[in-house]
């Protein structure tokens, strides 16, 4: 097991899979370039609030950065709406966030179970 050794390779792979270069996932994550640059050399690990946010900036899972799990979209494969979403490109990726935010929106925000 390669255990915590996995995040630096896990963080780079995932930029690289959105296209990104070390700045322009700092600057999407607010931090700053040399943090990504010290993360993905295994010189630092992030707090865990930065790691939640290099997560949500590469739409991927926590677990996949720190090498829990193989799949950068584990975490929401279990719903089968997600099932081939890490396959797509970042412009499609955000159209289909932007098309799912406005059918909540016109739902009323009501959520599934709820007594809206």
């Amino acid at each position: 097991m390669a255990g915590p050794d996995l995040f630096p390779e896990r963080l780079r792979a995932a930029r690289q899979l959105r296209g990104l270069n070390q700045a322009d996932l700092a600057a999407k994550a607010g931090m700053p370039s040399a943090s990504i640059s010290h993360f993905e050399g295994g010189a630092r690990k992030p707090s865990f609030a930065n790691l939640r946010r290099l997560a949500q900036v590469l739409d991927v899972t926590t677990d996949y950065l720190l090498g829990r799990v193989e799949s950068p979209g584990l975490g929401v494969a279990a719903d089968p709406l997600y099932r081939h979403v890490e396959n797509l490109s970042d412009g499609d990726r955000d159209l289909v966030k932007g098309f799912i935010e406005m059918l909540a929106s016109r739902a009323g925000g009501t959520k599934k179970g709820g007594d809206g």
